[in-house]
């Protein structure tokens, strides 16, 4: 097949890392994959580490230069599927793929749990996608709800992880290899510098714990690190915090970790990071929200507490610091859970199936119910 993904935003996290492990993997299948986007977007400069095709349009916003040349783009090259990402990009799509007469199939990807109005608008723009890829069954049923849609449509693919990357590893040696003291255990948090991540909270959590012998490590970048980085200061922890930055390789980071948190609080479908979490079998602390509860069970898999609250955040990792043989069993039950059900593999044998159904299904435009 030839697939194009679009993508408008200009961010960088685990939605564009997404677009591109899928892209990279299908391109490893055989297929003509490439990605429209801003030039200035940090997935423009970002694709050739995956060795994906790129190229510049401007998409960014929903404007008359974004739609010209998305459909220039369109009539010079033959694409079975177009994968839209975010607003912005998805609109584009759905103005210029009804603008032509042989459109590629439509397919729309959702990653993230914030709510989509029911207006008519939207109806129609969603309507035109053979089919909706949600990246959690709670996102799915979201969208199913509010603009009525014909369920066979939506499906639910959450991001997949490999298997073999992200493993277990002698935490010691990982410590070491990153400068990290291998007698300090290691509290920590890889997700983008955004607000809803809760990065906060964890540091306020992190501030009341009895434990001297802990550091806080924080793998990310983002808009968030000048906030962050005066909360540490007003804490008082800056001795006891490492801002380690964006990771190309986050698995070693993780493989350094004694306990991983991730105490979002909006905006989650199945987070990339909770998932690569459980693949390297570490014992976790998240919230239930967005489709995080897809993923983990609370007491099985991990520890869920309220989402906004810095005292229950650090009751569960105090938790999990004093008991080192329940958080060995959590950890173990995670990898297992992630092995089964969200290996990259099985993501890509779904994206692969609904690229293939859709280049063989009409777009579907029905009327939007009163």
């Amino acid at each position: 097949m030839n697939i194009l993904h679009t993508e408008a935003s200009c961010g960088w996290g685990g939605q564009e890392i997404r677009i591109l492990e899928e892209a990279s993997g299908l391109i490893a299948r055989g297929h003509d994959v490439r990605i429209a986007c801003p030039s200035h977007a940090r997935l423009f400069t970002e694709a050739g580490r995956f060795d994906v095709p790129v190229v510049a349009l401007p998409i960014e916003f929903k404007t008359w230069a974004g739609f010209t040349a998305l459909r220039h783009f369109l009539l010079q090259h033959s694409f079975d599927v177009l994968n839209t990402h975010s607003s912005a990009d998805s609109w584009l799509g759905g103005l210029v793929c009804a603008s032509l007469e042989q459109a590629p199939a439509i397919i729309r990807t959702r990653h993230i749990s914030a709510p989509v109005s029911g207006n008519l608008l939207n109806r129609w723009l969603y309507r035109r996608a053979a089919r909706i890829v949600t990246t959690g069954e709670s996102l799915r049923q979201q969208l199913l709800q509010s603009l009525e849609l014909d369920p066979a449509r939506v499906v639910s693919v959450p991001t997949g992880i490999d298997t073999l990357r992200f493993m277990p590893a002698d935490k010691a040696g990982a410590k070491q290899k990153l400068g990290l003291d291998p007698q300090r255990l290691v509290v920590g948090i890889v997700a983008t510098l955004r607000s809803w991540k809760g990065h906060s909270y964890l540091l306020d959590a992190f501030g009341q714990l009895d434990r001297l012998d802990t550091q806080l490590l924080i793998v990310g970048d983002g808009p968030q690190l000048p906030s962050i980085r005066e909360k540490i200061a007003a804490l008082g922890i800056a001795d006891r915090v490492m801002l380690a930055g964006q990771q190309t390789n986050p698995e070693m980071w993780l493989q350094a970790m004694d306990v991983f948190c991730l105490p979002s609080y909006a905006n989650e479908g199945v987070p990339q990071a909770l998932v690569q979490a459980m693949m390297c079998g570490l014992p976790i602390v998240t919230t239930p929200v967005g489709a995080i509860l897809e993923a983990v069970d609370d007491a099985q898999s991990a520890l869920v507490v309220p989402p906004r609250n810095a005292a229950s955040l650090a009751a569960a990792i105090r938790r999990l610091l004093d008991d080192p043989s329940f958080s060995s069993c959590l950890g173990v039950a995670a990898r297992t859970v992630a092995v089964e059900c969200f290996s990259k593999v099985a993501m890509l044998d779904q994206m692969e199936s609904i690229f293939l159904e859709a280049r063989r299904t009409p777009s579907a435009v029905p009327s939007p119910k009163s």
